[in-house]
């Protein structure tokens, strides 16, 4: 892979992830970056160059994902230069957790009750959400652990050099 294919990569991830998690373009595109670059951990300087970015866009971008464990900084004993790589947690699914959505259902009840004589037709986005809410805070462990053990069987294929489960793992589902 040239790292002109690594740069377009990143530039396609910077759009993603600004547009679908609203973080700055840079933090994307350090993200695309970092999953194909070689080595997988880079100076700022390094990042900077292949990203003609400025060195403090990336030092921002860096510490912005650090505080989502989306990358991670680490300095050798002796070594000047932080290294810049994707932390592992990065992969880690997030918004799984049933309180969450626990919350967001207890909280739109709050509203229902503030809207108690309100017409239907406005109480309705609050009642929606509130069912979502309880949907996804009973659906969303079981889903996590249906992704864990996909994402095993799938390492374990991969291990064994079994590449036909890559491409059968999604039949059937929709």
């Amino acid at each position: 892979m040239t790292n002109d294919a690594a740069v377009r990569f990143a530039d396609r991830a910077g759009g993603f992830y600004a547009r679908e998690y609203g973080i700055p373009p840079v933090a994307g595109r350090l993200i695309g970056y970092l999953a194909v670059c070689d080595p997988p951990q880079q100076t700022i300087a390094d990042l900077a160059e292949a990203l003609l970015a400025s060195r403090s866009a990336i030092t921002g971008a860096v510490k912005l994902l650090e505080g989502y464990h989306g990358v991670r900084r680490t300095r050798s004993a002796g070594d000047r230069l932080d290294h810049v790589s994707l932390d592992p947690a990065v992969l880690e699914p997030r918004g799984f957790a049933p309180f969450v959505y626990q919350e967001m259902a207890a909280l739109a009840r709050e509203g229902l009750e503030l809207l108690e004589d309100a017409p239907a037709a406005r109480r309705a986005i609050l009642e929606d959400t509130a069912a979502l809410g309880d949907f996804l805070a009973e659906r969303m462990p079981a889903l996590l652990q249906e992704w864990h053990a996909r994402r095993d069987a799938l390492r374990a294929a991969a291990r064994s050099g079994a590449g036909a489960a890559r491409s059968g793992a999604g039949a059937g589902t929709s």
